[in-house]
């Protein structure tokens, strides 16, 4: 442990110059106290590291020496792939060594690259949770990302709208979506293997078996959500609107609608009318809750069929000019 602390607290003047001793004990979460002891372990292992005394003080590196211990651990070199993701990083107990990854290659680069990272880091962040929704907090995912890494069985409880089932699953991958983790698994017992999504939340209890699987060398998870994302869009939406669109509309539809609705009234969007409104196909739920979201687009969408549907946005419109009227 405090090899690796020594090593965080090396890489760490390498990489930024002068840093002080309190901002050195909260990267390493030890006390300050400790931090001195540190500096005086590296000084006395032949590391040339300067204090600076004063106000604007702290511990560099002596000009000119670069250490080269910056190879990668296994587990460093997996965690690069969520270096732009602190905050799932951390929920998969991965936080600590996404930093310790991040400080290696920075400690690589040249001094101009180096230079350019550290500009851009205070520029940009990613921000993965979805307005108006907590993000998913699931005591379970840490050890659920275990297994993924680990190609372990997992028995879960699982708990979903028609009622909670107990399954054994393959653990292909993990998902973060709007801040919701999804896990995509395969069912490990006898007759037919399907690959299904699971919300992590909702996994009640989970045992990590001692059992592992093969991985199908086929599977390819990016390809798998993408689909899965289209069919559920698809399902979600099963009833088709026929509607005349003025233009304005058609620029309202992927707001209010999403990417898939507005996706399938484009391609289905036939010539402009003289009236310039075009005829379209939108996908919705059901007539209640497309009697609402169309009333939203208020005189700029005329709905054509189905006809109950039609009835019943010309009901809704009469009621709401009888409430103001």
């Amino acid at each position: 442990m405090r090899a690796s602390r020594l090593l965080t607290i090396l890489l760490t003047l390498q990489n930024r110059g002068l840093v002080t001793a309190t901002e050195l004990a909260e990267q390493s979460e030890v006390s300050v106290r400790t931090v001195y002891r540190d500096v005086e372990a590296l000084a006395a292992a032949g590391v040339p590291v300067v204090a600076e005394r004063g106000p604007a003080g702290g511990y560099r590196l002596l000009e000119g020496f670069r250490t080269r211990i910056n190879g990668l651990t296994d587990d460093e070199a997996h965690a690069l792939s969520l270096a732009g993701l602190p905050g799932p990083a951390a929920e998969l107990g991965l936080g600590a060594v996404v930093a310790s990854a991040q400080l290696k290659v920075r400690a690589g680069l040249p001094a101009e690259l180096r230079e350019r990272v550290e500009r851009a880091r205070p520029r940009f962040h990613l921000d993965a949770p979805g307005w108006y929704r907590e993000a998913d907090r699931s005591p379970e995912l840490s050890r659920i990302a275990g297994a993924v890494w680990t190609d372990r069985r997992i028995r879960v409880h699982y708990r979903r709208w028609a009622g909670e089932v107990i399954r054994e699953l393959e653990p292909y991958g993990l998902v973060l979506k709007a801040g919701q983790w999804y896990l995509v698994a395969r069912s490990a017992g006898a007759g037919e293997r399907r690959d299904r999504t699971y919300r992590v939340v909702r996994i009640e209890e989970l045992h990590v078996l001692d059992e592992v699987f093969e991985r199908d060398p086929d599977f390819d998870l990016a390809a798998y959500w993408e689909d899965s994302s289209r069919e559920f869009a698809e399902r979600l939406r099963p009833i088709d609107a026929e509607v005349l669109l003025t233009e304005g509309a058609r620029g309202m539809v992927r707001p209010l609608f999403g990417a898939h609705v507005a996706e399938v009234v484009e391609a289905s969007a036939g010539e402009p009318l003289p009236d310039g409104r075009v005829r379209a196909r939108l996908p919705i739920e059901t007539i209640e809750v497309g009697v609402a979201e169309l009333l939203r687009l208020g005189p700029e969408v005329e709905v054509l069929g189905p006809p109950e549907l039609r009835a019943a946005i010309a009901a809704g419109a009469r009621a709401t000019a009888a409430r103001y009227g």
